[in-house]
């Protein structure tokens, strides 16, 4: 199955559910955080926790392109299940969090990258560059933290078609929290063009684990991309921040003309990388 309307070298996002999308840009294909569990099925959280999705994946993981690199949040039932360890090749590029990778090592995926911090990898083909660096993430603050979740974090991901052209570059936030570190992102990357925003107000034990409709506004204040994509927001009965909270308080700040809303199935067409950096 290919994507409908796509050809192998459009740059768009396809979004397929949950945290789980499609980024193809100058040549490149990366799959964010992949979960394909269906309707009814249950994603582990850890320390005997679940959560049932409520929603259906739009294709299964065998109908995607192959994809040159795999971008995981953290190792949750709803980032990375069972139905995904089993349809991917175990020999595509995973970049992780140091935990998740050596566990992902384990399962049949020995090029599982683990990142700390602000470190990068690169990958070429021909003139064109892919720069994926890993940045702070939080899953749990204050008395949250006593549940003991993994390891979280984003990634910058910067698409260079040609070494002349100034990168198209996307920030997918992953399942952190909002918090001061967050402001580095800013710091280092001052010229974001997307982000992918991991919203949904999870909540384990009655505790704030990703953000919610007034974080997620907030960092878009903070991080000013050009455009804003909600991603991760009402797929799991933990989530409990629904999407309808988060167009509220943009309408109330003002920045709804910089969001685009994608229903599961969704393409949004991105543009090539600008001539010059």
């Amino acid at each position: 199955m290919r994507l409908e309307g796509a050809g192998a070298t459009d740059n768009l996002i396809y979004f397929v559910g949950t945290a789980t999308t499609i980024i193809r840009h100058a040549g490149f294909t990366v799959l964010t955080d992949p979960n394909y569990l269906h309707r009814g099925q249950r994603a582990y959280l850890g320390h005997g926790l679940w959560s049932k999705r409520r929603t259906e994946p739009v294709f299964p993981p065998g109908g995607m392109p192959a994809p040159d690199l795999i971008d995981l949040s953290h190792l949750h039932g709803d980032h990375f299940d069972r139905v995904s360890r089993r349809a991917l090749a175990g020999n595509v590029p995973v970049i992780t969090t140091l935990e998740a990778a050596q566990t992902l090592r384990g399962r049949g995926f020995p090029a599982a990258c683990g990142m700390r911090t602000w470190q990068a990898v690169d990958l070429t083909r021909d003139d064109a560059q892919l720069r994926v660096t890993a940045t702070p993430g939080r899953h749990a603050l204050g008395a949250a933290r006593r549940l003991r979740l993994p390891p979280v974090m984003g990634t910058v991901i910067e698409f260079s078609e040609h070494p002349d052209a100034r990168p198209f570059t996307i920030y997918v936030t992953g399942d952190t929290l909002l918090f001061d570190e967050l402001r580095a992102v800013r710091e280092r990357f001052p010229s974001i063009d997307l982000m992918l925003v991991h919203l949904g107000g999870t909540r384990i034990l009655g505790m704030l684990v990703t953000m919610d409709a007034r974080q997620g506004a907030d960092l878009m204040e903070l991080i000013a991309p050009h455009t804003t994509v909600p991603i991760h927001y009402d797929d799991y009965g933990a989530f409990r921040s629904p999407l309808a909270d988060f167009e509220r308080e943009i309408r109330a700040r003002d920045l709804d003309g910089q969001v685009r809303f994608l229903a599961r199935g969704d393409t949004l067409p991105l543009p090539a990388a600008a001539t010059t950096r």
